[in-house]
């Protein structure tokens, strides 16, 4: 079981997943965002920032544990949900709810079914979860472009997405 105080070591993060039933390409894909997230904040911390480099490796491994639920734009909510019924801290509970997308603002949370309330990341360990999960699509690191892409292809060009996820690319990029 998780830690009520503190962050689950690796083990703890990956048997949750394990228990709440994610398959191994979700836990793949969540290894790979993990290395991903703690590669920029490790750059981000050299640059001077401070951060909290063990949350976001704890926050990269949990973000996508609500893919055992749903695998639409919900799984960000449930995931949030199953981390706080299983006694995590909000640290994490919020990390799994604001990845989905560059975050979700009110008007379209409500829109897609989600309870009423702005789903974006504030926190740069946040920030650094939901940017890091954007560039992993399944197990492979991508860039910026590719993700620009693939959102415009599946949302349409003119999305409020891109442009946060863009904000998003820039915000990191000026830490790095």
């Amino acid at each position: 079981s998780p830690p009520r105080q503190g962050l689950p070591t690796t083990e703890q993060a990956l048997d949750f997943l394990k228990k709440s039933h994610c398959n191994r390409k979700i836990i793949k894909h969540s290894l790979v965002v993990a290395k991903t997230a703690a590669e920029l904040a490790e750059s981000i911390l050299e640059k001077g920032t401070q951060l909290n480099k063990a949350l976001v490796w704890s926050g990269a491994l949990l973000h996508d544990v609500g893919r055992s639920v749903t695998t639409d734009a919900r799984h960000g909510a449930e995931g949030a949900r199953l981390l706080r019924e299983a006694g995590f801290g909000e640290q994490l509970v919020r990390m799994a709810e604001r990845h989905v997308g560059a975050g979700i603002p009110k008007e379209e949370a409500v829109s897609m079914g989600l309870h009423p309330k702005d789903y974006i990341p504030e926190t740069l360990e946040e920030k650094i979860v939901c940017y890091a999960d954007k560039l992993v699509s399944g197990d492979k690191v991508t860039d910026i472009d590719y993700v620009v892409k693939a959102f415009a292809e599946k949302l349409g060009s003119d999305h409020s997405s891109i442009t946060r996820i863009k904000r998003l690319h820039q915000e990191i990029m000026h830490l790095l």
